[in-house]
């Protein structure tokens, strides 16, 4: 462990713990009251979107009304999201002339836009037009995000009220969540990534001169296109000489504030934020690394005040931290060794380097070790180095962090509402061992919410899991893993996660642009995101119905260091050992081959 990177980890939870309780109580302030002032200039917009929605955004929800709203919208998104990408060929905005997205991968990519996952078998620069990219693409990592937060508002709300039949209005809180707290930030942040040369821009793509032409190897190809091969049935190749590139241009900035800010991931370029396009500074990464996880920390404080007690959201904040904080540690401390298959292979490696291979030199081993636990503590996704690459038990903490349900901060809103789930969790095993009725905020926990609990935390599992399984045990599954053997089924474990926690990130080293991956993928977005949220809202009606009882001497403290203990002990007992015969196969085995 060097001292560069215990101070970047310090400095970077220091400016996002000093920024987190200004921005909940923003966000309290501007999703629950219509005429706070801070908000007035939105107000006419807000008012026009309500007519032209024809809501009532005073009228209150049921339980099972929000969820159609949220199950309606959504659909309705992907639907949205297909269509564009299947007529982009005859849209505007296409400087490239690119065609109609396949069907397959269209479907796979509007269920992961709206799903607020952002998983890409694509390269977003040779596939998607402008217009895609931002009616399409964009609009839905708004949209998806503030989803995630009404939910969260939704299920703390049923914790706050007393014996009441609603928990709020989904439209409200979605407008509400996108005008006041996502445009905002994502303008502000747009303009900071322009300073640092991130690119925004609706140009076509530009051919520049290389400094050295590039001599190297293409395939020959027949007078109807179609490769020669040779008598081994392998293709031929014959030399070519390249004096220009193709660099690609367009309103990246935009996409990548909102894509960071709403924890959803996707990137404009391949590269994601590897590319200099995207990524320039190491001050555009700290800026990255920190609008990942700001909205997510600043929730907890915003919990805290609606139930009327801020200690409720800082006890759930430690918790997130301190397993964050032990998550980097261990990615760091196995990046900064060097990579095995370097030694073997004979290559020299630097001393105190670490582990190189797939990181960008301007970011180095530490700051990318960083961003990946970042990334996927979050349900981002957002990338700036190879996850394939990172040494075994240096991607073991970034996918194990996924599979822990997405709540060390998790996404934008679902990383609270999953804690809130172990919450209850931690304090229904709780009152078992002392022989009382479980209580959290002064709401009895019954059977039905343990239910309800237990569906938002095993669904996951049972998609990753399951999904695992017949991706290898099934030849379609197998044809698309580039490194056989230990390191390809990891490849396969971490894609199936990322997909059903709504990540995005991938190992990358599978080939997943392929009818069986985008439809095993879809069905692991789709019901990894919205099963979830059915669950959750169920949750938050049966919460609100209860009585509000007050604290005896028998009830359980939530605001204090063992509460913190339980908390952490929950999720890594319950969410951790789940996986534990799945990652010993994987990166754990992998770690200890000679």
């Amino acid at each position: 462990m060097d001292a560069d990177f215990l101070g970047l980890l310090a400095l970077y939870l220091a400016v996002l713990l000093a920024l987190a309780p200004l921005l909940g109580r923003y966000i309290r302030l501007a999703v629950e009251n219509g005429q706070w002032r801070w908000t007035a200039w939105g107000r006419p917009l807000e008012r026009a979107i309500y007519r032209l929605g024809g809501v009532d955004p005073a009228a209150d929800m049921g339980w099972k009304r929000y969820a159609l709203s949220v199950l309606a919208f959504n659909v309705l998104g992907v639907l949205a999201v297909y269509a564009l990408q299947r007529a982009q060929g005859a849209l505007p905005l296409n400087p490239a002339g690119l065609g109609p997205v396949a069907p397959d991968s269209a479907l796979n990519t509007a269920i992961s836009f709206v799903a607020n996952t952002n998983w890409q078998g694509y390269a977003g620069e040779s596939t998607m037009s402008y217009l895609t990219q931002m009616l399409a693409l964009t609009v839905q990592n708004f949209v998806s995000a503030a989803t995630g937060i009404a939910v969260l508002f939704a299920l703390v709300r049923g914790l706050a009220r007393h014996s009441a039949a609603g928990i709020g209005n989904f439209w409200a809180d979605l407008v509400r969540s996108t005008l006041y707290v996502l445009l905002p930030l994502s303008l502000a942040l747009a303009l900071a990534l322009v300073s640092q040369g991130v690119i925004q821009n609706t140009s076509p793509y530009l051919e520049v001169p290389l400094v050295e032409a590039a001599h190297y190897e293409q395939p020959r190809m027949d007078a109807q296109g179609r490769p020669v091969l040779d008598a081994q049935g392998q293709p031929l190749t014959e030399p070519a000489l390249a004096r220009t590139q193709t660099l690609a241009m367009g309103p990246v900035a935009s996409q990548e504030a909102i894509k960071l800010l709403g924890t959803n991931g996707g990137g404009f370029f391949n590269a994601n934020s590897a590319h200099p396009y995207e990524n320039p500074t190491p001050l555009a990464n700290f800026l990255q690394m920190l609008a990942i996880l700001l909205i997510p920390a600043a929730l907890c404080f915003t919990f805290g005040e609606m139930v009327g007690n801020r200690r409720q959201g800082a006890v759930i904040l430690a918790a997130m931290t301190l397993m964050f904080a032990a998550f980097a540690l261990c990615t760091h401390y196995y990046e900064r060794q060097p990579n095995p298959m370097a030694a073997q292979a004979g290559a020299q490696t630097l001393p105190g380097v670490g582990n190189m291979e797939g990181k960008e030199t301007r970011f180095g081993a530490g700051a990318t070790a960083l961003y990946a636990t970042v990334t996927t503590a979050a349900s981002c996704g957002a990338v700036n180095g190879m996850h394939d690459s990172l040494n075994p038990m240096g991607g073991l903490p970034p996918m194990l962090l996924m599979q822990l349900g997405e709540v060390v901060f998790g996404g934008v809103g679902s990383g609270l509402y999953g804690m809130l789930a172990f919450a209850l969790l931690a304090v229904f095993i709780a009152g078992l061992m002392i022989g009382r009725t479980p209580e959290y905020l002064g709401k009895k926990i019954e059977a039905y919410d343990m239910k309800m609990v237990s569906i938002v935390i095993l669904a996951t599992p049972m998609l990753v899991l399951g999904g695992t399984a017949l991706a290898v045990t099934l030849p379609a599954g197998l044809a698309g893993v580039l490194n056989p053997g230990i390191h390809g089924y990891s490849e396969i474990l971490y894609a199936l996660s990322s997909a059903a926690n709504n990540n995005g990130s991938a190992f990358a080293g599978l080939s997943a642009n392929t009818p069986f991956y985008n439809v095993l993928l879809g069905i692991a977005m789709w019901f990894g995101r919205f099963a979830v949220i059915v669950a959750v809202l169920a949750l938050a009606g049966s919460m609100a119905a209860k009585r509000r009882l007050p604290a005896g001497p028998g009830s359980m403290p939530t605001t204090g260091p063992l509460f913190v203990t339980l908390l952490i002990g929950a999720v890594l007992m319950v969410g951790a050992l789940t996986y534990v015969p799945a990652l010993a196969l994987g990166p754990v085995a992998e770690q200890l081959q000679p």
